[in-house]
C-alpha cells in the first residue's frame, strides 16, 4: 500500500502501482476529469506514472489547467504534437527544443526552406488527426548512452548536442507519442485526445541556444486550451494586443523612435514620450524621498579594475561593450550600477547605528544584446534602471524586505496595475556564495513579506542566482498578460568581493546585507508596459498632452489663447489648435492623439465666459466654467485614476 498525503493534510491509502490519476479518481470524478498533471513530493509528475513506493508518505497535488503547472504541461504536450505533425509532413526537418512559454508554446525546427502560412494550415490539420487518434504519451527512462545511440540513428543532431551536456552515467527520459520520440523531462498529458482546441499563431526566426553564431532555426508559435471558449477568448485578446503593440502606438502617438544610424536598441525619446517619462521620474523621486531613500548619481563608465573586482569581466564580459583606452587605462561602459553604489559606501566607515542605508538612482546602463532578440522597448541595449540598494544589518532584513515590497506594490498600483503574482527563487543546490544562515534569513524574510501582503506566489526551488535569493513581481495588464517588472534581490557576492563592513556595537567588523531592488525595472520596459496596458489612452496625470483648446473659428482664437494661458500657468500640459481646419476635423485629430480633454470655444462660450468640454472616448460632457474644469481635472490628476 502507498500512503498519499493530500494538500489539506488528509491521508489516502492507495494500492501499490497506483498513479496520481487514480488518486484524483478516488477524490472525485470531477477532479479526475479536469486533472492535467500532478506534483508528487514537490516534483512535476505524469498523471499516469506510478507513484514512488519508498515506504514513506507520498505528497500528491492534482493540478488543473487553471494552475501554472497544468497550463505548462498542456502547452508542452501540444508542442510535442506539433513536432510530430511537422515530422510527418516534412521528414527531413530536424527538431530542436519546444517548451511552454507564458501563454502557449513554440518549437524550433531546422528546415532549409522557410515555413509558409499554408504550411501552418497543413500542420494544424495533421495535428487534429493526431489528437483524434488519442495517442498516449509514454515515458521511458534509459541511459544517456542508449539515448545518444537512438538519436544518432535518427539524425537528430540537436538532441545529440543536448545529450553531450549530460553526465555519461546519468539516466534520461524519453517521451513517445505516436511515432514521435523526444528527449524530455516531462511531464505530459495522459494522451493527445485531451488537446481539444489549438491554433498555430506565427512563424519567427531563432538561433540555436539563442546565439547568433549558431544555426538559424525556424520557430513556430502556438497555443492550446481545453475549452473552445478559452481559445476564442485568446484570439480576441491577441487581436486587441496587436492594436496595443507599443511599437505601433509609439509611432502613432510619436512617443519614441529607434534609429538605425544611432544604433539598434538605443532609444530616442521624443517630446511626447519625454513628457511622460518626466512625470514618471518626478513621481519616482518624490516617493523615494518619502520612503527614506537618498538619491545618488554615478558615471556611465568605470575603469577595468572596478569590473575585475566586481567579477563582471570574468563572468559577464560577453554582455558588456568593448573597452575604450584612455591614458593607457581600459574603461568599460557600465552594465550595472551596483559597484558604483558600493564605492560610495566605502568612502567612509559606517557604524551599526547608521544602518539601514537606502540609496536610489535612475541609472542608465548599457548591455550588449544580440540583434535577433531586440524588440521595441522590451529588449534594448541602453536603458535606465530605477535602481536602489539597501544596506542593512541582519536584524533589519525582515523589516526592510516588507517595507520595499509594500513600496513596490504601491508604485505599481499608482500606474494602474492591480493584479500581481510573485515568484520566489531560492538557493541553488550547488555553486552559491554566502553561508546557509544568510540564505535562510534572506529566504524567510522574502517569504514572510509576501505572505504578510497576501499576494499569490510560486516558489522556484533552487532557481535563485548563485549570489542570493530573489522575488520577481509580475503584473497582469488589461489583457491579463503577465509582465515582469519589479525585482527584489539579495546579493551576497558583491559585499564579499568589495569587503564591505560596518562597525558593530562591540567594535568588531561585520558584513552587511545588501538588497538590490528595481521597482519599475527599466523605464523603457515599464513604458512599453504602460502603453500596452492603457492602449495609449493614458490617464490624465500621465498623458503627454492633457488638454487641447479648440477654437471653432479664428474669430475665437483670442479667447482660446486666454484659456490656454490660464491652463499653462497652472502647469497643465496644454496645446491649442488654432489652425484653419473645421472643428470636426480638429476633434477627430485630438481623438486620434488620445488627448484626455478637449476644450471647445465658440461664440456661445465666449459670450457666457465658459467652455464646452469633451472627454476622450466619452464625447461631450457639457459646459462649465474654467474654475469648475480646473477643480475637476486637478482632482483627477491628484487621484491618478
Amino acid at each position: 500500500m502507498i500512503k498519499v498525503k493530500l494538500p489539506d493534510g488528509s491521508i489516502l491509502e492507495m494500492e501499490s502501482g497506483s498513479s496520481a490519476l487514480d488518486v484524483a479518481k478516488k477524490i472525485s470524478s470531477g477532479l479526475a476529469k479536469e486533472a492535467v498533471v500532478a506534483v508528487v513530493n514537490g516534483e512535476p509528475y505524469d498523471l499516469t506514472r506510478p507513484l514512488p513506493e519508498s515506504g514513506e508518505t507520498v505528497s500528491v497535488e492534482i493540478k488543473k489547467f487553471d494552475d501554472r503547472e497544468g497550463r505548462e504541461t498542456f502547452w508542452h504536450s501540444t508542442a510535442h504534437i506539433m513536432a510530430h505533425a511537422v515530422k510527418d509532413l516534412f521528414p527531413d526537418v530536424k527538431v530542436a527544443i519546444g517548451p511552454a512559454i507564458d501563454e502557449g508554446f513554440y518549437y524550433d525546427f531546422d528546415k532549409e526552406e522557410p515555413f509558409t502560412p499554408d504550411d501552418l494550415v497543413k500542420i494544424e490539420k495533421r495535428m487534429a488527426e493526431l489528437v483524434k487518434e488519442n495517442l498516449p504519451f509514454v515515458r521511458k527512462e534509459i541511459s544517456r548512452k542508449e539515448a545518444y545511440t537512438f538519436f544518432a540513428g535518427q539524425g537528430e543532431s540537436y538532441k545529440l548536442e543536448l545529450l553531450e551536456a549530460i553526465p555519461e552515467d546519468e539516466t534520461v527520459s524519453l517521451y513517445t507519442v505516436g511515432d514521435f520520440v523526444d528527449l524530455c523531462r516531462g511531464p505530459h498529458l495522459p494522451s493527445s485526445g485531451l488537446i481539444k482546441h489549438f491554433k498555430l499563431v506565427s512563424i519567427a526566426g531563432a538561433y540555436w541556444r539563442g546565439d547568433e553564431r549558431n544555426k538559424a532555426l525556424q520557430r513556430i508559435y502556438g497555443v492550446s486550451y481545453p475549452k473552445k471558449s478559452m481559445l476564442e477568448d485568446y484570439i480576441e485578446r491577441r487581436k486587441e494586443a496587436q492594436k496595443r503593440d507599443h511599437r505601433k502606438l509609439g509611432k502613432e502617438l510619436d512617443l519614441f523612435i529607434i534609429d538605425n544610424e544611432v544604433g539598434p536598441g538605443l532609444v530616442l525619446w521624443t517630446p511626447n514620450g519625454a513628457a511622460i517619462r518626466e512625470v514618471i521620474e518626478d513621481f519616482w523621486r518624490k516617493e523615494h524621498r518619502k520612503n527614506g531613500y537618498h538619491l545618488v548619481f554615478t558615471p556611465h563608465l568605470g575603469r577595468d579594475t572596478l569590473w575585475q573586482t566586481s567579477g563582471h569581466l570574468a563572468f559577464y564580459q560577453e554582455n558588456m561593450y568593448a573597452p575604450m583606452e584612455i591614458d593607457e587605462q581600459r574603461y568599460f561602459i557600465k552594465p550595472m550600477n551596483c559597484p558604483f553604489h558600493i564605492k560610495i559606501y566605502q568612502r567612509k566607515r559606517y557604524s551599526y547605528r547608521e544602518l539601514p542605508l537606502r540609496w536610489a538612482e535612475l541609472g542608465t546602463v548599457y548591455r550588449y544584446e544580440r540583434s535577433g532578440v531586440l524588440g521595441g522597448l522590451l529588449r534594448v541595449r541602453g536603458f535606465t534602471q530605477d535602481d536602489a540598494h539597501i544596506i542593512c544589518r541582519a536584524d533589519q532584513v525582515e523589516a526592510e524586505i516588507l517595507r520595499v515590497l509594500k513600496f513596490s506594490i504601491y508604485m505599481l498600483k499608482s500606474f494602474g496595475f492591480e493584479d500581481f503574482h510573485i515568484y520566489l527563487s531560492t538557493k541553488p543546490a550547488e555553486k552559491f556564495v554566502g553561508d546557509e544562515q544568510m540564505w535562510e534569513l534572506a529566504q524567510n524574510s522574502l517569504k514572510k513579506a509576501i505572505e504578510a501582503e497576501g499576494i499569490a506566489y510560486d516558489i522556484d526551488e533552487g532557481g535563485g542566482a548563485f549570489y542570493g535569493p530573489k522575488i520577481d513581481i509580475k503584473v497582469k495588464d488589461a489583457l491579463r498578460r503577465e509582465w515582469q517588472l519589479s525585482t527584489i534581490q539579495f546579493d551576497f557576492n558583491l559585499p564579499e568581493r568589495f569587503d564591505m563592513v560596518y562597525t558593530a556595537q562591540d567594535g568588531t567588523f561585520h558584513r552587511p546585507y545588501m538588497i538590490h531592488r528595481a521597482l519599475l525595472g527599466s523605464l523603457e520596459r515599464f513604458f512599453a508596459t504602460l502603453i500596452e496596458h492603457w492602449a495609449g489612452n493614458f490617464p490624465l496625470w500621465l498623458a503627454p498632452v492633457q488638454v487641447i483648446v479648440l477654437p471653432v473659428s479664428d474669430k475665437h482664437n483670442e479667447y482660446a489663447r486666454k484659456i490656454y494661458d490660464e491652463l499653462f500657468e497652472r502647469d497643465f500640459r496644454v496645446e491649442i489648435d488654432d489652425s484653419d481646419e473645421r472643428i470636426g476635423y480638429k476633434i477627430r485629430a485630438a481623438e486620434n492623439r488620445k488627448i484626455p480633454y478637449m476644450i471647445i470655444v465658440g461664440a456661445k462660450e465666449e459670450e457666457a465666459n465658459n467652455i464646452s468640454v469633451r472627454k476622450h472616448l466619452k464625447g461631450d460632457i457639457g459646459s462649465m466654467t474654467m474654475a469648475e474644469f480646473i477643480e475637476k481635472t486637478s482632482a483627477e490628476i491628484k487621484s491618478k485614476k
